[in-house]
């Protein structure tokens, strides 16, 4: 229903910030809500940030106060930026859409934090 594509990963010192994006393949208007997740190797995947089709706004505890979501109907797009980053911050991260078909999710994108 839709493709989703990440970007922006990469390599960055702690304490250094990182602008991830999420390009969609159809109008994210009518998604009811897109989400950021991460998952480090040997881990569950777990929840980091979320924006509903409103621009409300929910974040983990581990990133709240550090990393916004923002997204950008007229280009499709939902970003994060992460600012502050800590060497527990590395992970591959994934971009999501909760659909009422579905959940689909980017391929993700590798964000690295040395220390």
């Amino acid at each position: 229903q839709v493709q989703l594509v990440e970007s922006g990963g990469g390599l960055v010192q702690a304490g250094g910030s990182l602008r991830l994006s999420c390009a969609a393949s159809r109008s994210i208007s009518s998604i009811s809500t897109m989400n950021w997740y991460r998952q480090a190797p040997g881990k569950q995947r777990e929840f980091i940030a979320t924006i509903t089709r409103y621009g409300g706004t929910n974040y983990a505890d581990s990133v709240k106060g550090r990393f916004t979501i923002s997204r950008d109907d007229a280009k499709n797009t939902v970003a994060l930026q992460m600012n502050s980053l800590k060497p527990e911050d590395t992970a591959v991260y994934y971009c999501n859409a909760v659909m009422p078909l579905g959940i689909y999710w980017g391929r993700g994108t590798q964000v690295t934090v040395s220390s």
